[in-house]
C-alpha cells in the first residue's frame, strides 16, 4: 500500500506514538506554507504575462502597422505554446528536480521580456516568436509548483496548499490587465515587459536563494541531501532536521508524460476539468467586448476595473475551497474509519474529493447563464459584476478539487501530469477564445452563455463516472508500480 493510503487510513495520534512510521514530509507544517509562497510566487508569472498584454494590442496593431487579427495571433500562439511547454518543463522536473526547472522558466521568461521590450516595431515576426518563448518560460511554473506540493503535502492536508498555491496564478487574471493598462497609459507598452523582466528576475532569485528541492525520487521525504545545483544558498527550510548525504535513490527514468492519457479516470478528469475551464475563459475573453456594447459609457479604465470582480471571486474560491476540500476529506476519513476499514482496501479518494463538485456546479451553471441575459438587458452594472464573482468563485472551487483529485492519482508525477492538465486546458481555452466571438454574433449574449452552461451540464455525469471507476484504476496501476519494482529489484 502507498505511504499515502497507509496514512489516510491511521490515526494522527497512532502515528506520532510510532516512531517507526515515517513521516511523508520532514517539513513543518509552517516550513511547507513557506515553501508554497515561494512558488505560489514563481505560479504568478504564467497568468500575469498573458493578462497584463491584453489592454496593449489596440496599441501594438497601430505601432507595428498590423491588423488587430495579426496581433491576436500572438495571443494565440502564447496559449498554444502555454499548453506545449509545460509537457517538456514539467518531465524534466519529475526526473531531473523542480529546483533547477523553476529557476530556468524563470530565467527564459525574464530573457525573452527583454527581447520584447527592446523588438523594433517594423519585425512583427520577431514579436511573435518572442511571445512564444515568453509563454515557453512562464506557463510551466504552474505545473512545477503542483508538482511541489504533490512532494511536501500527503493528500489531507494537500487540497489546503493547493487552494492557497492557487491565489498566485490567480491573482495575474484579477491585476493583469489593471496593471497593463496602468503601466501602458504612463510609461508606453514597452514599460509592460520591462516590469515582468524585473519581477520574474526578481522572483529567481528568491528561488536560487531559499527553495530547497523536494523531488522525491531525489531526496525521499526531504531527509536525503540533494547534489550541490539542487540545494538552496541560504537554507532556512528544514536545516535543523537530520540529514542523510550517504543514501541515494535511483534517478527516476524518463516518463513520456502523454502515457497518463491512456489512463481512464484521469482522462475523464482533465476534459472534465478543461471544459469547465473552457467555459471560464469563454466569460473573461469577451468582458471587455460585451460590457463595451452594453455600457458605452465606460472608458478602458473602468473597463479594466471590471476584470477585479471575477478576480476577485476567483481568488477567494481559490483560498477557501482548499480548505473545505481538507475539511469534507477528514469527514470522508472519519467515516470509514467508523466502519473499521482494514489498511488493505483503498481509500475513496475520489469519493472525498469530487462529491461537493456537483453542487458546485450547480451554482457555476446557474451563474454563468445569468450573468449572459444581464448583459443582454444591460441590467444595472452591478448585477454582472456580482455574478462574475460567482463564475469565478465556483469556476476556481471546482478546478481546485478536480485538479488536486488529479494531483492525488499520481503524486509521483505530479508536474507531468498538471503538465498534462494544461495541454488539456489550453486546447479547449484556445478553441473557446477562438469562437466566442462567433457565438456571440449568432445566438446573442443571453442564449450564448446559456449554451456555455448546457456543456458544464452534459459533461457533469462524469463526475460520477470517476467515483465509480476511480478505484479499480488506481489498484491496476499500484500493481503495475508494484510488480515494476519487483523486477527493477531482481535485475539489479
Amino acid at each position: 500500500m502507498p505511504d499515502e493510503e497507509r496514512n489516510d487510513l491511521t490515526h494522527p495520534e497512532k502515528d506520532e506514538a510510532n516512531s517507526n512510521v515515517e513521516p511523508y514530509s520532514v517539513y513543518t507544517s509552517r516550513e511547507k506554507w513557506f515553501i508554497v509562497a515561494l512558488i505560489g510566487f514563481g505560479g504568478l508569472f504564467s497568468p500575469l504575462s498573458s493578462n497584463i498584454y491584453f489592454p496593449v494590442i489596440p496599441e501594438l496593431s497601430q505601432v507595428f502597422h498590423k491588423s488587430v487579427e495579426l496581433i491576436n495571433l500572438t495571443v494565440t500562439m502564447y496559449i498554444v505554446f502555454q499548453a506545449l511547454a509545460p509537457m517538456f518543463w514539467g518531465t524534466l522536473a519529475d526526473s531531473w528536480g523542480r529546483r533547477p526547472m523553476f529557476i530556468c522558466c524563470l530565467l527564459l521568461l525574464s530573457v525573452s521580456c527583454i527581447g520584447l521590450a527592446l523588438v523594433p516595431t517594423n519585425d512583427y515576426w520577431l514579436l511573435l516568436l518572442l511571445r512564444c518563448f515568453q509563454a515557453a518560460g512562464s506557463a510551466s511554473t504552474i505545473a512545477l509548483g503542483a508538482g511541489v506540493i504533490g512532494d511536501i503535502s500527503d493528500r489531507a492536508e494537500r487540497g489546503g496548499f493547493f487552494g492557497v498555491y492557487n491565489i498566485g496564478p490567480m491573482v495575474g487574471p484579477a491585476i493583469g490587465p489593471v496593471l497593463g493598462g496602468a503601466l501602458a497609459d504612463k510609461l508606453g507598452w514597452r514599460s509592460i515587459f520591462w516590469f515582468l523582466c524585473i519581477a520574474s528576475s526578481a522572483c529567481a532569485v528568491v528561488l536560487i536563494l531559499f527553495l530547497p528541492e523536494t523531488l522525491r525520487s531525489m531526496v525521499g521525504n526531504g531527509s536525503i541531501t540533494p547534489p550541490p545545483i539542487s540545494r538552496p544558498v541560504i537554507p532556512i527550510v528544514g536545516r535543523n532536521k537530520p540529514r542523510s548525504s550517504t543514501e541515494k535513490l535511483p534517478r527516476k527514468p524518463f516518463q513520456n508524460p502523454l502515457r497518463l492519457l491512456l489512463n481512464p479516470d484521469i482522462l475523464i478528469l482533465l476534459f472534465f476539468n478543461g471544459l469547465v475551464c473552457a467555459v471560464f475563459y469563454g466569460v473573461t475573453a469577451s468582458i471587455s467586448t460585451i460590457f463595451h456594447t452594453a455600457y458605452p459609457s465606460l472608458n478602458q479604465t473602468q473597463l479594466g476595473l471590471c476584470f477585479l470582480a471575477i478576480g476577485g471571486g476567483m481568488l477567494i474560491g481559490s483560498a477557501t475551497s482548499g480548505k473545505i476540500l481538507d475539511w469534507d476529506y477528514q469527514r470522508v476519513k472519519k467515516s470509514i474509519l467508523r466502519k473499521m476499514l482494514t489498511q488493505d482496501d483503498s481509500f475513496p479518494i475520489e469519493q472525498a474529493r469530487m462529491r461537493l463538485v456537483p453542487f458546485l456546479l450547480v451554482f457555476f451553471v446557474a451563474c454563468c447563464a445569468a450573468y449572459g441575459w444581464c448583459i443582454q438587458k444591460a441590467v444595472n452594472l452591478a448585477g454582472p459584476l456580482i455574478l462574475l464573482i460567482g463564475v469565478g468563485f465556483f469556476s476556481m472551487a471546482i478546478m481546485n478539487a478536480t485538479q488536486t483529485l488529479i494531483l492525488d492519482l499520481v503524486p509521483d508525477q505530479g508536474s507531468s501530469v498538471t503538465a498534462c492538465n494544461n495541454l488539456m486546458r489550453g486546447s479547449l481555452s484556445a478553441i473557446m477564445v477562438a469562437v466566442i466571438q462567433l457565438i456571440l454574433a449568432a445566438l446573442g449574449t443571453g442564449w450564448t452563455y446559456v449554451l456555455l452552461a448546457g456543456m458544464c451540464v452534459v459533461v457533469s455525469p462524469l463526475i460520477y463516472v470517476v467515483i465509480h471507476i476511480g478505484p479499480s484504476n488506481r489498484a491496476r496501476r499500484q500493481r503495475k508500480r508494484e510488480t515494476e519494482g519487483a523486477e527493477g529489484s531482481s535485475s539489479g
